[in-house]
């Protein structure tokens, strides 16, 4: 069999095996039998066969039908309970919450509050947040009257109006339970962290260098040019001393050269692990670390936002999530971005996760199109070069891998990244959020 062939079989399994994970993964929360029940179940089921009837044990005959019973009288409980209990919090998620503001990292309470169900016969209720995705979510029992207090704890950034939550009840035997989703109306906001940041390279005078002359500058340099009098140039610009030695009408005149711009645009791009990113972009602005007046935007929206108060939503936004909490595509905007700026004398400072990704070559077209200064400061949450984990190792940490919102890399392929942006004549920085340290494209601390 060809090897084009052989491809196309794998990659068609693969596609066959991901709708039935994913077909598996939506149907779990309705069967409402567990893996123990389940077990007890098929097992009853067996015994009863086996030694039951064929043998007719009496004793094996009375435990099976018992655990039979049990186990159907579990479903049946829990299935009538959970029926009356979601119509009874619907009413309840109805009414919408107040604002939350919160930090990732930090626990916060929603405000969501259920009272003691002293009634449920032998059974517990518990639920968690499933939408937005990366939050943890505590129910703590609040000793003055006994109700239960949602806390959550989010991991990455996110802004959404409403929260998704899967409640399930299960029967004190974990035989069986019943499991539904509701959402709820609340103004949520959590913003990236900052970690070690305690102050950053002044970003905008990264742009200029004053004295080195630009022909694509504005006139705004020291006065070293010099060129023949010509009608409508001011007296006061006219050389008297060199007119008293040869009778030539010469004016001096200022060079163009490179320096600050008028109004700095900062850009948020968003990718794989761009949550050290969207910490670096909220602390330069909330320090003044690109100067001012500035305009900042991100991807996932088309607004644009003049002070930190407008800015702070669409860091938060930038990264987008599913009604179900799956993390979207990120939305490359920067083009769109510096359209309407009108960019073509504006320093544009783009924040960038330090991962390589869809959005490398995607920027590298926009410095090339766009004649504005360029700086690109890539963010990471930590460099190593060390040897790859066995996979056993990796196999049992793999949820500590996956609860860190950081993206490790290598010595080696940041130098890479760096390099191809410096080619292009962009200035390149490099922002380590655990350490809070500075580099630039040698990786030489800053």
């Amino acid at each position: 069999m060809p090897a084009a062939a052989t491809d196309t079989v794998w990659s068609r399994l693969r596609r066959q095996q991901t709708r039935a994970t994913n077909l598996f993964k939506r149907l779990q929360p309705h069967f409402p039998l567990t893996v123990a029940g389940l077990a007890v179940f098929a097992m009853a089921l067996l015994a009863l066969r086996g030694f039951g009837y064929q043998r007719m044990d009496l004793v094996v005959f009375a435990l099976t039908v018992c655990a039979l019973s049990i186990v159907t009288f579990s479903v049946v409980m829990v299935t009538v309970t959970g029926l009356l209990l979601r119509q009874r919090l619907r009413r309840l998620s109805d009414q919408a919450l107040p604002a939350c503001r919160a930090e990732a990292g930090f626990p916060n309470v929603t405000g969501f509050r259920l009272p003691a169900l002293a009634w449920l016969p032998l059974m517990t209720l518990e639920w968690r947040v499933v939408a937005p995705d990366r939050l943890v979510t505590i129910n703590r029992i609040n000793p003055d009257d006994d109700a239960v207090d949602e806390e959550i704890t989010p991991s990455l950034r996110c802004r959404t109006h409403q929260l998704m939550r899967l409640f399930t009840l299960r029967d004190v035997l974990g035989l069986c339970r019943f499991s539904w989703r509701q959402s709820q109306q609340i103004p949520l906001q959590v913003l990236p962290q900052t970690g070690r940041l305690r102050n950053l390279p002044v970003l905008r005078s990264m742009e200029s260098e004053d004295g080195i002359p630009n022909s694509a500058g504005r006139p705004e340099g020291d006065r070293m040019d010099i060129r023949r009098y010509a009608a409508g140039d001011s007296v006061r610009d006219i050389m008297w001393r060199v007119y008293a030695r040869n009778r030539h009408l010469n004016v001096r005149l200022a060079e163009r050269s490179v320096f600050h711009t008028d109004r700095t645009l900062a850009y948020l791009v968003t990718g794989d692990a761009d949550e050290a990113a969207a910490g670096v972009a909220r602390f330069a602005l909330s320090q003044g670390a690109i100067g001012a007046p500035w305009v900042f935007a991100a991807d996932a929206s088309e607004n644009t936002a003049t002070t930190l108060a407008a800015a702070l939503p669409l860091i938060a936004g930038s990264r987008l999530t599913s009604d179900r909490g799956l993390p979207l595509a990120p939305d490359y905007g920067l083009d769109r971005f510096l359209e309407r700026q009108g960019a073509a004398q504006c320093a544009c400072i783009v924040f960038a996760p330090a991962a390589p990704g869809p959005w490398t070559e995607r920027l590298k077209r926009t410095v090339q199109t766009f004649p504005g200064p360029f700086s690109v400061v890539l963010c990471t949450d930590g460099i190593h070069d060390e040897q790859p984990a066995p996979w056993w190792q990796t196999l049992i940490l793999a949820d500590r891998a996956q609860s860190g919102h950081s993206n490790v890399l290598t010595t080696t392929s940041l130098r890479q990244l760096m390099l191809e942006f410096h080619k292009l004549g962009v200035h390149v920085v490099m922002v380590d959020r655990q350490t809070g340290l500075s580099f630039d494209q040698h990786l030489k601390r800053v």
